[in-house]
């Protein structure tokens, strides 16, 4: 069967081409192109899956298994446990669940204020850079810094600073403005909640004043120079027309300060070590001690699982409510 079919015309042969031959090059050409970035992706795709999703269906695996020190060369002959871990950890009323109730009432507190004071400070210092003056790209490549630093040496100056004897901190603080009777211990007790706080504080707001400052660009300035003409001030441009441009950049900003900070393991664990005071006991290392300092890995899988599900639901709920105020404010 010929793909094409010669057609006699005033002396001369046409040759028509057959639909069928015709659509068969265009179709493989349309197929590798649909197909070409997934193959592009693939790569991204299958170390996705080694590193995060393939450790995930193993701890949750281990969370129904009975997998304490005597197992951990072979975990897999673990007995299985059921949800006994589960029981175990959401017993409010035995020990173990009493602990991990105070340290998530402690994450959430933790994790609400210093999102919101890391929101608060880098839009405040967004919205003080916005205008153009002498100096003002010094000012912005400092303020960056602490983003900039290693976690670790970030962390470990402040171990040395919030020091009883000999730190910056009780030194400024006792000293020098005299707001102490005495230096205080900012590494254990109830000031250890504060040190973090501090710490998290200074790390993360840079972030925030990045992504908002970004965010400041896409706002035209013919918005704020007829609001000045109109008599609007400081106060009402920025509640007028900078929060609600900048609503959808915060929105995404919110949720991931949130996450971050409520997984947060390296800054209480450089700060404190391995046993964090009751006061700055974060979720993320209560885990880590119920794993790796009891030797109870089952029970320490339930309890991250327990924590994935959480975030799942907040993550899942504050993303219908925006896109339910996202969908009004254009209605």
């Amino acid at each position: 069967m010929t793909a094409t079919a010669p057609t006699r015309t005033a002396g001369r042969t046409v040759r028509r081409s057959s639909p069928g031959a015709a659509r068969g090059p265009r179709r493989t050409g349309r197929i590798r192109r649909i197909g070409l970035p997934y193959l592009l992706l693939l790569p991204a795709l299958l170390l996705e899956l080694l590193v995060h999703l393939v450790p995930m269906v193993i701890g949750i695996v281990m969370s129904f298994k009975e997998l304490t020190q005597f197992y951990i060369r072979d975990w897999g002959a673990a007995p299985w446990s059921g949800l006994d871990n589960y029981r175990m950890s959401v017993d409010f009323d035995a020990p173990v669940g009493k602990a991990l109730l105070h340290s998530f009432f402690v994450t959430v507190g933790f994790t609400l204020l210093s999102v919101g004071l890391c929101w608060l400070l880098g839009t405040a210092a967004a919205v003080c850079m916005q205008d153009t003056f002498r100096g003002r790209g010094l000012l912005r490549a400092l303020f960056l810094v602490p983003y900039a630093l290693p976690v670790y040496a970030a962390v470990i100056t402040w171990v040395f600073m919030f020091q009883h004897d000999n730190g910056l901190v009780n030194h400024v603080l006792h000293d020098q403005l005299h707001l102490t009777d005495k230096p205080s211990f900012w590494l254990i007790g109830d000031n250890s909640f504060w040190a973090l706080l501090t710490v998290s504080v200074w790390k993360g707001w840079p972030f925030a004043f990045l992504i908002v400052m970004a965010g400041l660009q896409n706002i035209p300035r013919e918005l704020y120079e007829a609001a000045a003409l109109d008599g609007a001030g400081m106060r009402q441009q920025i509640r007028r027309i900078t929060l609600p441009s900048l609503r959808p950049v915060n929105q995404v900003l919110i949720l991931v300060l949130f996450l971050w900070t409520f997984n947060d393991f390296n800054t209480p664990y450089v700060l404190f070590g391995k046993a964090a005071p009751e006061a700055a006991d974060l979720i993320s290392v209560h885990i880590y001690q119920a794993s790796f300092v009891t030797w109870n890995f089952g029970t320490g899988s339930a309890m991250s699982v327990l924590l994935l599900l959480f975030l799942l639901v907040v993550t899942g709920g504050y993303l219908l409510l925006t896109s339910r105020g996202r969908r009004a404010s254009h209605v």
